[in-house]
């Protein structure tokens, strides 16, 4: 997600309906937080087109994996990005899925509520398990498999996130996962599991380097393969998945290392924690 503007105070308010119509007269910033009722909330509001930056992730993955299992579902931002944000976390609370409360909606902006306590920041689970690194295995572990559990809490609902990575999934105060940043929908352009293999390889790239760097991607393979070969899973999710394998293989020859850059050290830590089982 980009930076977080400062917070604004307002006054004591539970008419959330009312403080949404005022602060958007004034609020300049796509999202901002405030202080109401002894609360932290967000309002989101629409703005200009979502910046090409925010999809640079999947169209590089998906020019150099061949996969267009990865091409990113655009989202062209303004009203339609707000509305589908709000219906979807809306469904995903339905389901029994942890997300930020709509507190009130309209077609220019939404109040939410803050996941965290009052005055406190909440941090990203990609945040908390890079800084776990230097702790090694047994640090790193218990949250990757965290994120997992909260990725397959999703497919079994019968939905799937919007883009998997480990910066849209929130660790709360009492230790458990929330899931942020819903301005598309892949499965109204993509089937079911399809996404729900995109929602597995987003994870796995953003997650493998802090694996690999632990010393983990061993355990992690093993995990990884039990995951994806629990019962519930579809015929169709294998076969996607299974071809999207066939087309990364050629990842296996990319240096385990920074030498080639960043980007290149993650893809092939990516191949290592996914690649097939012999």
């Amino acid at each position: 997600m980009p930076p977080i503007p400062p917070a604004a105070t307002t006054r004591l308010t539970t008419d959330f309906d009312a403080f949404l119509t005022e602060q958007l007269r004034t609020q300049s910033k796509n999202i901002q937080r405030y202080e109401t009722g002894g609360q932290w909330v967000w309002i989101k509001r629409t703005g200009p087109l979502v910046p090409a930056w925010r999809y640079r992730i999947l169209r590089v993955l998906r020019v150099l994996m061949n996969e267009p299992v990865l091409g990113p579902v655009v989202n062209h931002g303004g009203r339609e990005a707000i509305a589908t944000e709000v219906r979807r976390l809306r469904d995903l609370a339905s389901r029994g899925i942890r997300v930020p409360a709509v507190l009130a909606a309209q077609d220019d902006g939404f109040v939410m509520s803050h996941l965290g306590l009052p005055g406190e920041q909440v941090h990203s689970l990609g945040n908390v398990i890079r800084a776990a690194v230097p702790k090694g295995a047994e640090a790193v572990m218990p949250l990757w498999r965290q994120g997992l559990a909260m990725i397959d809490q999703v497919h079994r609902s019968g939905t799937v996130l919007s883009q998997a990575f480990a910066r849209n999934l929130v660790v709360c105060p009492d230790g458990e996962l929330a899931c942020v940043d819903f301005e598309d929908d892949p499965t109204a352009v993509l089937p079911l599991p399809v996404c729900q293999v995109r929602d597995a390889l987003c994870y796995a790239h953003s997650t493998a380097i802090y694996l690999s760097h632990a010393g983990a991607l061993e355990q992690a393979r093993a995990t990884w393969q039990q995951w994806i070969a629990q019962p519930g899973r579809s015929p169709e999710f294998h076969t996607v998945l299974n071809n999207t394998l066939g087309r990364m293989r050629w990842l296996r020859m990319l240096p385990a290392n920074r030498s080639l850059g960043r980007d290149t050290e993650r893809l092939r830590a990516m191949w290592d924690l996914m690649r097939p089982a012999p």
